[in-house]
């Protein structure tokens, strides 16, 4: 049962840092999308989701753990 918590921590750790990159990129656009003149460039954009990625993986990697192993007894 250890070994299924951290892949499923693991797992949702993952799945949430992609939406919240995905997140991420639709407003990133639709900031740049309602300019003349695009507030952010492409190298920006992608920065920050790389970024994004990175914090969300460390915070969501402290968070998953426990909810998943509340959930599994």
């Amino acid at each position: 049962m250890k070994g299924k918590t951290g892949m499923y921590s693991i797992i949702a750790s993952i799945v949430s840092s992609i939406i919240l990159v995905v997140v991420f990129l639709a407003l990133a656009l639709l900031k740049n999308s309602g300019r003349a003149i695009p507030l952010y460039t492409n190298v920006d954009i992608m920065a920050g989701m790389i970024f994004v990625f990175i914090l969300s993986m460390i915070v969501s990697a402290s968070i998953w753990p426990g909810i998943i192993e509340k959930r599994m007894k």
